[in-house]
């Protein structure tokens, strides 16, 4: 009964660290998808109006680093379940 038990929690330990992978993977694509959309968004806004590049450029960097912001922090919270 001890043994069977210890195995279900192995075994639920182990599929913790997969989701969490899966998780951290799921974070960074689509990280890199968001930031891929500002960047095409952006390029589209200069190309319309090429006046203010300045702008465009300040708030493409701005919302870019919100996103990678949080799928930092979505990372690291995956690394952790992985190392705890």
């Amino acid at each position: 009964m001890l043994s069977a038990i210890l195995l279900q929690a192995a075994a639920g330990a182990t599929l913790g660290k997969l989701g969490a992978a899966i998780g951290a993977g799921l974070a960074a694509i689509g990280a890199g998808i968001g930031i891929g959309n500002i960047g095409a968004s952006a390029m589209e806004a200069i190309a319309r109006q090429p006046e203010s590049v300045g702008e465009i450029r300040s708030n493409m960097i701005v919302a870019a680093a919100l996103i990678e912001g949080v799928a930092f922090f979505a990372v690291i919270i995956c690394a952790l379940v992985i190392f705890i």
